[in-house]
C-alpha cells in the first residue's frame, strides 16, 4: 500500500529502471515505492514480459505501481484488469512520457492536448480498478494552459494519488522546473500529491516538502546519479547530517551497475554502450563533468570505460553529486 508519507519513490525510466537496477538501488537504501516501465497498451498489445517480472520478482519489498501508457479506451481497460491479478499496489495512467514517437501517437503526454479523451480514459479506468487508480503528468503540453482543467479531472474521478513532473511535454528534461504548480494541485486536491521533476539533493528534498506541500517526491535521474540520495533524504528528514560517498564509493557504484547490467552473449562494445545511458547521469555530478562526458561518450571498451571512471573517482573526496550548473546556484 502507498500509505508512508512523505513518499520517496523511484521514476519509471524506460529501458533504465528495470528489475536490475532495483535490485540494486535497494543495497543503497532505496526508494519507498517504485513504479514500472510502462507496459504499452494497444488492440494486440500483451503485458511486456520484461517489465511483469520486476513486479512478479521484486527484489525490493517495498509496492509496485504498473503503470500503462496508451490512449485505447478497450485496451486500457483490458490491461489494468490484468494487471490486478498480480501483487501491485496500484494502476498508473501516463500522461507526461515526452518522447517525440509516444505523443505523436496521442498517447503519454501528447494526451494532454486531448482533455476530453482524458475523462473518458479516467472514468473507464475508474470503472475498471478496484485498487488504488494513480497518475503521473506534466503540467501540460507546450504550455501550462490546460492544467486548471486537468486538475479538475483528476478531482472528477477521484484519483488515488498524483505525480505531477512541473514541466511541460516540450520542455522534456531541461528549463524551469514548475513547482509552484504543483504546490497548486496539492493545495487544490483531497488526494496525496507526489513532487517529480530535478530533485537532486536532500537539503533541496526538504525545502520542496515544505514549499509545495507535496506528500512525496518522485526522482528519476537523480537517484540515477546518487544511489544514496533516498537516504540522504531521510537523514535530513531527521534533522541528522546526510552522509556523502566518496569518490572511490561512486567508482564501485559504477562496477556494481556494470554487473547488474551485464548480459550474457552480449558484445562488449554494446555492454559499453548500455552503461553509458547510466554514466551520462552520474558524469552530471562529477568533478570536471564536462571532460568526463566528453571523453566516456566515445569510449568503446570496458577497459577504456573502467580508466577514464578511475581518472575521475579513485579518491577518498566526498562528493555531493549536484550537477555543476545546479551547484553554481546555491553556493
Amino acid at each position: 500500500m502507498l500509505t508512508l508519507y512523505p513518499l520517496l519513490a523511484l521514476a519509471p525510466m524506460q529501458d533504465v529502471s528495470g528489475l536490475s537496477l532495483w535490485r540494486l538501488m535497494s543495497r543503497y537504501g532505496g526508494a519507498d515505492a517504485c513504479w514500472t516501465e510502462y507496459f504499452r497498451v494497444h488492440a494486440d498489445s500483451h503485458l511486456e514480459r520484461w517489465i511483469l517480472e520486476s513486479i512478479t520478482k521484486n527484489p525490493t519489498r517495498r509496492p509496485v505501481v504498473a503503470q500503462m501508457i496508451g490512449n485505447d479506451i478497450p485496451s486500457l481497460i483490458r490491461t489494468a484488469r490484468e494487471l490486478q491479478r498480480y501483487p501491485v499496489a496500484a494502476i498508473d495512467l501516463n500522461l507526461g512520457c515526452p518522447a517525440p514517437v509516444v505523443y505523436r501517437k496521442r498517447a503519454g503526454g501528447g494526451l494532454l492536448r486531448d482533455l476530453a479523451h482524458v475523462d473518458a480514459i479516467l472514468g473507464a479506468l475508474r470503472d475498471a480498478v478496484s485498487i488504488p487508480l494513480t497518475v503521473k503528468t506534466r503540467i501540460g503540453f507546450d504550455s501550462a494552459a490546460v492544467y486548471d482543467g486537468l486538475l479538475a479531472l483528476i478531482a472528477k474521478h477521484s484519483v488515488d494519488l498524483l505525480t505531477v513532473h512541473g514541466r511541460t511535454v516540450k520542455q522534456m528534461y531541461t528549463g524551469q522546473v514548475r513547482y509552484d504548480l504543483i504546490a497548486q494541485a496539492a493545495r487544490q486536491l483531497s488526494c496525496p500529491v507526489i513532487a517529480n521533476g530535478n530533485i537532486h539533493s536532500p537539503e533541496q528534498a526538504q525545502k520542496l516538502l515544505k514549499d509545495t506541500g507535496a506528500r512525496g517526491l518522485m526522482i528519476g535521474r537523480g537517484a540515477i546519479r546518487n544511489p544514496w540520495l533516498f537516504d540522504q533524504i531521510r537523514q535530513q528528514l531527521r534533522g541528522e547530517t546526510p552522509v556523502l560517498p566518496t569518490g572511490r564509493q561512486v567508482l564501485n557504484y559504477i562496477r556494481e551497475l556494470w554487473d547488474a547490467e551485464i548480459t550474457e552473449g552480449v558484445r562488449e562494445l554494446s555492454q559499453v554502450q548500455r552503461l553509458k545511458k547510466f554514466t551520462n547521469f552520474i558524469g552530471e555530478g562529477v568533478e570536471q563533468a564536462d571532460a568526463f562526458l566528453h571523453d566516456i561518450r566515445r569510449t568503446t571498451t570496458r577497459a577504456g570505460f573502467f580508466g577514464l571512471c578511475e581518472e575521475h573517482l579513485d579518491h577518498d573526496r566526498p562528493m555531493s553529486l549536484i550537477p555543476k550548473d545546479i551547484a553554481k546556484t546555491i553556493l
